[in-house]
């Protein structure tokens, strides 16, 4: 079937600064659809017009009963880049649809503020948590987001003051490309009490103060940006399983027996769009890993309550599964490996001699790696300093055949 379905980008000054080609299939189209704010400021008297609704599945239900008709749906700035076009792609055939983008919110900030794209992190804020603004607040860092509403400004300059980034330079661009538009520029300690628009994008030059929390990108986090009961993988050991487990763009990660999320939360941060679910029965440490998962810029990690035994089976098959917990438990160790899919990863960390020994069956048994972990930290003796060492980890990795 031909391409009946067509996605056009609509900027700030609406219809009116369409090209000829885009203005012309809309005032052809037999069905409008696009947001409240597009279609009242257009004159589409002679099409059928929607707006979206809410729940989204229910409007795409609607296109698709419309299939061969001449349906025209309209979007902000670029529909495939955090836009609706993305959303609509997956719904239907390459072959049935049409994209013709406007410039992006992103690509009209980074002309305002002459600053290069490819060096600026983008991300949306728009109906997500702020929170997932935290692994992105590094000193010199650039940052664009799309925001919810004027209010997510005053969300984002407490999430920067709360880090000691407080001098950090906000800049709200409204209404781009529209009658309406206006920067402003101000501190993050100058945020409160004013107003923005509500329609806006935000623009992030993070200065790091003196008190400043940095936390690094990479595997190896301090143990205290943790909430923990104890039940926490340490950093240097938490690190060289990050990099056995290695974190790739939308791979997926079970972290078995949880505790804190420590393992699970370092992954997801670790690599664009990585997922991880976190198997945890200690109720106390479900609620440790909600906090943490929020805390550190995470808050899409899954969590998952109950026994291991009967709480893996009907998820996605994982691309690597850490075994925090349960190591000796052989009844556990073969649910997890019969979970995994030919070339996933496993890693397990022992620390008792009964968990060792189970380890070394299994490396065995399955081959892989075995690798033990000693780390000694300084600590004084009298008025000398000396290393003492921490518990020895023992490490087993193993790819399935």
């Amino acid at each position: 079937m031909s391409a009946w379905l067509t996605i056009i980008g609509v900027g700030d000054d609406g219809l009116e600064g369409l090209a000829q080609r885009p203005r012309a299939l809309i005032e052809a189209a037999e069905i409008v659809v696009g947001p409240e704010r597009i279609l009242n400021r257009a004159a589409l008297a002679a099409q059928e017009t929607y707006n979206w609704t809410s729940p989204i599945d229910d409007m795409l239900a609607n296109i698709k009963s419309w299939q061969g008709r001449n349906v025209i749906v309209l979007s902000t700035g670029d529909p495939m880049h955090y836009g609706i076009g993305a959303t609509v792609a997956r719904s239907f055939p390459p072959d049935e649809i049409t994209v013709i983008p406007a410039p992006s919110a992103f690509s009209l900030a980074a002309a305002r503020l002459k600053w290069a794209l490819q060096e600026v992190q983008t991300l949306s804020l728009h109906g997500r948590p702020v929170s997932l603004l935290q692994p992105f607040i590094q000193p010199g860092a650039k940052l664009l987001a799309l925001t919810r509403s004027g209010a997510t400004v005053q969300e984002v300059a407490e999430a920067l003051r709360t880090r000691g980034f407080g001098e950090s330079v906000l800049t709200v661009l409204e209404h781009m490309g529209g009658a309406d538009e206006r920067i402003v520029s101000l501190l993050a300690d100058e945020c409160e009490g004013r107003d923005f628009a509500h329609f806006n994008t935000l623009a992030i030059e993070c200065v790091a103060g003196p008190d400043a929390r940095i936390l690094p990108r990479g595997p190896g986090l301090p143990d205290d940006a943790f909430a923990h009961d104890g039940q926490l993988t340490k950093r240097e050991v938490r690190a060289i399983t990050l990099a056995a487990l290695a974190p790739a763009p939308g791979a997926l990660l079970w972290d078995v027996g949880a505790g804190c999320g420590s393992v699970a939360i370092e992954w997801m941060r670790a690599a664009q769009g990585a997922r991880a679910i976190a198997f945890e029965r200690n109720e106390a440490r479900i609620k440790i890993i909600t906090e943490n998962a929020a805390a550190l810029g995470v808050p899409g990690l899954e969590i998952v309550a109950g026994d291991v035994e009967h709480t893996l089976a009907g998820h996605t098959a994982p691309t690597a599964l850490f075994l925090g917990g349960a190591v000796g438990n052989g009844r556990v160790f073969e649910t997890c490996w019969s979970a995994l899919p030919p070339g996933g990863r496993l890693v397990a960390n022992a620390v008792t001699l009964e968990g060792e020994a189970a380890l070394a069956a299994r490396h065995e048994a399955h081959g892989g790696e075995l690798v033990r972990i000693d780390v000694s930290h300084v600590t004084t003796i009298g008025s000398r300093r000396a290393l003492k060492p921490r518990m020895a980890v023992t490490q087993w990795r193993g790819t399935k055949e």
